[in-house]
C-alpha cells in the first residue's frame, strides 16, 4: 500500500480578499494532462498532490505507466534554477492500476524540505515530467483555498441575500418568503402522485441551494451547517471576518434553518421545492435554467409550472409529534453550537437558538425507528444511521448548557442531563447496526460526535457512570480507521473506501479528519500517513490525475453539473469558475450509463472528448462532462468537511 504525503502543481494563491482570489486563479490554471481521447503506447504520468507538500511532511508520489519501468530513476529539479536537488531510483511497485496502466511505482522525495518549486523527471524505459508544484509551509500552501471554500457557498445562496460578484448571481425565489406548506409526498416507482396543501404561508427564503439544482433540504443543511459552525467555534481568528468570512456564512445557514422551524407549534419543515414530479407537474429536475429564472415565471395554480415559481414547503409531521431522529440530533446541534457561538455577540439569538434545540431535541423519535426522514423522494437521500446524529446534538447541547446565563424556561439547563444522553447515543452507535462501517460524511457524523464527546467528558472532569469512557470512543474510531487502511491496501493510490461506490471525495476527506482526530487524542502520528494520502488522492495523487475541488490545483472538473456554473461560468478551467466546489470524482462505472445533456445546458466539453477514460479502473470512472452528474456534480455536504481539513493545515489541528 501507498502512504502519500502533500505534493502539488500549480501555484497556490493567497488573496486579500474574494476577488483577489477570483483575479489571482486567472493564471495558474495549465492542464495536468495533455487533452486528447487516446494516448500513444508508452505512456507514464507522475500523480501527485497538486496543492504541494509542507516542508517537513512525507512527500511521495506514484508514476503509472504503460510498460515497465525497472531501472528507471527519477530527479527533482529546482525550477527557479533548473539544478537537481535530489536523485533517486524510483521506488517500490505498487501493483496494478488497470489493463492500460498496469505498472505504478513510489516516488519518495521526503528528504527535501526547502521552500521553493520544483518538478519530477522520471528517466527510464518510459521518461515522464510532472507538473510544478511547490514545498512550503502549511499556512502559504493552504490558506488560499479557505476563500475558495467560501466562493462554493456564497454562489450556492437562495434568496435576497445574494452577491453579485460571484458568477453573476442575482436574488432568486423571492416567492419562498410566502411558501405554502404541504403534506409528505408520496411516490411509487419515482413518480410523484399528487401534493396536498395543508397550510401557509410561511417565509422559507434563503438558504443554500442543495447541489447543481435549486432544492433546499434540511437533511444535508443542517449537517453542513454543523460542520461550518465547529469550524468556526475552532478556529475563530480564520473565519471571522475577511475573505474566509465563515462566521458570517454559518449563521445565514442557521436563519434558514430557524425558518424550518416553528418553535411556537413545534413544527418541523424539511424540504423547499420538488425535485421529481409527474405527467402534470414540472419540477426542478425537469428543467435547466437560472434561478432568478423562475421568479419571472407567469403561472397559475395548474399550470405545469407552477410548483417551479411558487415552491412547496414540506412538513414533517404534525405538530408537537415526534421528529426523525436523524433531523432532530442535527438539529439540535446546529443550534447547540449557535448558542456557544452567539451568546456574547447576541443573545436573544442565542436564546431562541437553545430554546428551539432543547425543544427539537426532546421530540426526537428513538424507539420504534422505520425510514428515515431525509428528502422527498427518499432515494435522494437514503440515510440509515442516527444514533450518531443524537450523540452529536446531546454534546453539543451539553457544551452549551454548561455555559452561564441560560435563558429562563429551558426543559433541562443541568449540563450532565445532556452529557449522559450524549454517552448513551454513544454506546448505542457503538453497539449499533452500523459501527465501524463508514467514514465522517453525511450519512455518518459519528467521528465529529466522538471527537466533540470526548472533549466533553474532559471538561466535565471524566465522571463515573457514564455509558461509554473516552477509550470506548478512541476504540471506535480506530475501528474506522482500521478499515480505511485495510482497503487502501488494495490500491495503489491508498483510497480508504472501495472505488465503485458513490461519495468517494467526501469519504476520503472524512478519514482525514478523522485520523486527525485520533492522532490529536491519542497524542501520537499513529494515522498521519494515512490521512496524507487520503488528502493527497482528493488533490490529485489518484489515477485520474485531478483534484476533486475546483479551484483547488492546477486540473480540476471543467464541465460541473451545476446549473449557475454551467451558464455564467467557463468551461475551460479558467474564471470564472465555482472555486471550491467538491466533487464526487469517480463513480461506478454502470452510473454512466444513459446519460443525455439537460435540456438548454451548454455542452462541455464542447468536443465531446473524454481524456480520463482510459484511465478508468477497479470498477470507477471519472467523467468530466456536464451530462455526468455521479462524477461532477457538486455538492454543500461533499464541500463542508474542506473547510475544516484546510483550517487544521494552516494552524496546524487542534
Amino acid at each position: 500500500m501507498v502512504f502519500l504525503a502533500r505534493q502539488l502543481r500549480g501555484t497556490t494563491i493567497i488573496p486579500g480578499t474574494l476577488l483577489t482570489a477570483i483575479l489571482a486563479l486567472s493564471f495558474i490554471f495549465s492542464p495536468l494532462l495533455v487533452p486528447g481521447i487516446t494516448y500513444a503506447k508508452g505512456s507514464a504520468y507522475v500523480r501527485l498532490n497538486q496543492i504541494g507538500y509542507v516542508n517537513g511532511e512525507i512527500k511521495q508520489a506514484i508514476l503509472m505507466a504503460t510498460g515497465s519501468e525497472n531501472g528507471a530513476s527519477f530527479d527533482v529539479v529546482d525550477v527557479s534554477t533548473g539544478k537537481t536537488v535530489y536523485s533517486a531510483p524510483i521506488g517500490a511497485g505498487q501493483g496494478k492500476w488497470n489493463s492500460a496502466f498496469p505498472n505504478t511505482y513510489l516516488l519518495d522525495f521526503s528528504s527535501i524540505t526547502t521552500t521553493g518549486s520544483y518538478s519530477i523527471r522520471v528517466k527510464g524505459p518510459i521518461a515522464a515530467n510532472s507538473p510544478t508544484f511547490r514545498i512550503d509551509t502549511a499556512k502559504n500552501l493552504y490558506s488560499g483555498l479557505l476563500p475558495n471554500a467560501l466562493f462554493f457557498y456564497l454562489a450556492q445562496r437562495d434568496g435576497p441575500d445574494v452577491d453579485p460578484r460571484v458568477l453573476e448571481r442575482q436574488p432568486s425565489h423571492l416567492t419562498d418568503e410566502h411558501a405554502y406548506i404541504y403534506d409528505i409526498p408520496i411516490y411509487k416507482h419515482g413518480v410523484l402522485q399528487g401534493l396536498t396543501r395543508i397550510g401557509g404561508p410561511i417565509d422559507v427564503s434563503g438558504g443554500w441551494f442543495d447541489a447543481g439544482d435549486y432544492l433546499k433540504f434540511v437533511e444535508t443543511a443542517s449537517y453542513t451547517d454543523a460542520i461550518m459552525l465547529f469550524a468556526v467555534r475552532q478556529y475563530p481568528n480564520l473565519f471571522d471576518g475577511g475573505s474566509s468570512d465563515f462566521n458570517s456564512e454559518a449563521r445565514f445557514g442557521l436563519d434558514w434553518l430557524q425558518k424550518m422551524w416553528d418553535d411556537n407549534s413545534r413544527t418541523l419543515y424539511y424540504q423547499v421545492g420538488i425535485g421529481d414530479g409527474n405527467a402534470h407537474i414540472v419540477a426542478d429536475h425537469d428543467i435547466w435554467r437560472l434561478p432568478q429564472a423562475d421568479d419571472k415565471l407567469n403561472v397559475k395554480l395548474g399550470d405545469p409550472k407552477y410548483y417551479i415559481k411558487y415552491r412547496p414547503v414540506f412538513r414533517a409531521g404534525p405538530s408537537g409529534l415526534p421528529i426523525s431522529p436523524n433531523l432532530a440530533g442535527r438539529m439540535a446541534a446546529d443550534l447547540g453550537l449557535c448558542y456557544q457561538l452567539y451568546d456574547g455577540s447576541d443573545p436573544a439569538y442565542a436564546n431562541k437558538c437553545i430554546t428551539s434545540a432543547e425543544h427539537i431535541f426532546d421530540l426526537a423519535q428513538t424507539s420504534n425507528v422505520k425510514q428515515l426522514l431525509t428528502a422527498s423522494p427518499h432515494g435522494y437521500y437514503p440515510e440509515v444511521e442516527w444514533r450518531d446524529d443524537m450523540e452529536l446534538g446531546a454534546t453539543e447541547l451539553y457544551f452549551a448548557t454548561a455555559m452561564s446565563h441560560l435563558p429562563l424556561g429551558l426543559p433541562h439547563t443541568d449540563p450532565m442531563y445532556y452529557l449522559q444522553a450524549a454517552a448513551h447515543w454513544a454506546y448505542e452507535y457503538i453497539h449499533g447496526p452500523h459501527d465501524g462501517s463508514d467514514s465522517l460524511n453525511l450519512y455518518d457524523v459519528s467521528g465529529l460526535a466522538h471527537y466533540e464527546l470526548y472533549h466533553a467528558i474532559t471538561q466535565a472532569g471524566n465522571p463515573q457512570g457514564l455509558e461509554v469512557s473516552q477509550q470506548d470512543l478512541l476504540h471506535d474510531l480506530n475501528k474506522q480507521l482500521t478499515n480505511g487502511i485495510t482497503q487502501a491496501k488494495k490500491d495503489p493510490f491508498g483510497l480508504g473506501i472501495a472505488y465503485g461506490g458513490e461519495d468517494a471525495t467526501p469519504h476520503a476527506l472524512g478519514y482525514v479528519l478523522e485520523a486527525d482526530f485520533y492522532d490529536e487524542l491519542t497524542g501520537a502520528n499513529t494515522y498521519e500517513a494515512f490521512a496524507l494520502t487520503q488528502r493527497n488522492w482528493v488533490l490529485g495523487d489518484n489515477a485520474w490525475g485531478a483534484s476533486f475541488i475546483v479551484g483547488d490545483g492546477s486540473t480540476f472538473p471543467d464541465c460541473l453539473q451545476h446549473q449557475v456554473a454551467n451558464l455564467v461560468g467557463s468551461l475551460d478551467g479558467k474564471p470564472p469558475i465555482l472555486l471550491g466546489a467538491a466533487v464526487d470524482g469517480p463513480n461506478a462505472i454502470s452510473s454512466f450509463k444513459g446519460l443525455g445533456i439537460p435540456k438548454g445546458a451548454r455542452k462541455c466539453p464542447p468536443n465531446g472528448s473524454d481524456p480520463y477514460k482510459i484511465f478508468t479502473g477497479m470498477g470507477a470512472r471519472y467523467f468530466d462532462n456536464v451530462v455526468a452528474w455521479p462524477s461532477t456534480e457538486p455538492s454543500d455536504d461533499y464541500t463542508a468537511l474542506s473547510i475544516v481539513l484546510f483550517a487544521r493545515e494552516v494552524t496546524g489541528g487542534m
